[in-house]
């Protein structure tokens, strides 16, 4: 593992949660909260790996559609999170960034995010990207909207432009996309960023996904041969 060539964006879909705890016949929120805790772990030893950026993508635009109460639970399940653990992110040198509409985030949720990103402002070691309230065309319809309020003319318009414009605005485009939970699509993330992303599926569920998942996942990238539509 130490000689592989380590995929410096990578980006995760945290998928299998609720599944994980109906086979232990536990509501879908314990799954939540135990892949919550998962998270911390994978993200260090990330870091620890060379992994310069992690992206996370932990409620879509489509997730308010689900049950009511599991929403709830999702945002207050966040809320914690970052007050518990974000002591530990801050020692590791970790720069919290949130990529979605902030601002259709209940309150509390949005005051605790943000805060949490200001404070890690000036990290290094590590940036770990939250996609929360995120949908790849909306995000697409956001930076069009942003780009017509600007005035931006026909002839400025270039991929350089577009991706300015983007939640991940002056981010390199994610190497690698790991979805563990056993589903073969990408589920509306990071759609203009990943147009060369290499992917990686595993039947492993989020909550029993482990470091030895995420070695697996970054050899299988390091056997990729990546032309960009070129040729070697």
């Amino acid at each position: 593992m130490d000689k592989l060539n380590v995929a410096k964006h990578v980006a995760i879909i945290l998928d299998g949660n609720g599944r994980w705890a109906k086979k232990r016949l536990k509501p879908r929120t314990y799954g939540h909260k135990v892949g919550a805790e998962n998270v911390i772990d994978i993200c260090l030893y990330a870091k620890e790996k060379g992994v310069e950026c992690l992206t996370l993508y932990a409620f879509s635009t489509e997730n308010w559609k689900r049950p009511k109460e599991e929403v709830s639970y999702l945002m207050n399940l966040l809320i914690s999170f970052i007050k518990t653990k974000f002591d530990i992110l801050m020692k590791e040198d970790c720069k919290l960034n949130i990529l979605g509409d902030t601002d259709a985030l209940p309150d509390k949720v949005r005051e605790v995010c943000l805060k949490a990103c200001e404070d890690s402002k000036d990290n290094k070691s590590l940036l770990l990207n939250v996609a929360l309230n995120y949908g790849g065309r909306a995000e697409l319809v956001h930076a069009f909207k942003n780009m017509l309020r600007d005035g931006i003319k026909e002839d400025e318009v270039d991929e350089e432009l577009i991706s300015s414009y983007l939640y991940s605005k002056g981010q390199s485009d994610p190497d690698l996309l790991i979805r563990p939970g056993g589903e073969l699509r990408i589920s509306n993330f990071l759609i203009y960023q990943m147009a060369y992303t290499e992917f990686y599926f595993t039947d492993t569920l989020w909550p029993d996904f482990t470091r030895e998942d995420f070695d697996k996942a970054l050899e299988a990238y390091n056997n990729r041969n990546r032309r960009f539509g070129g040729l070697e």
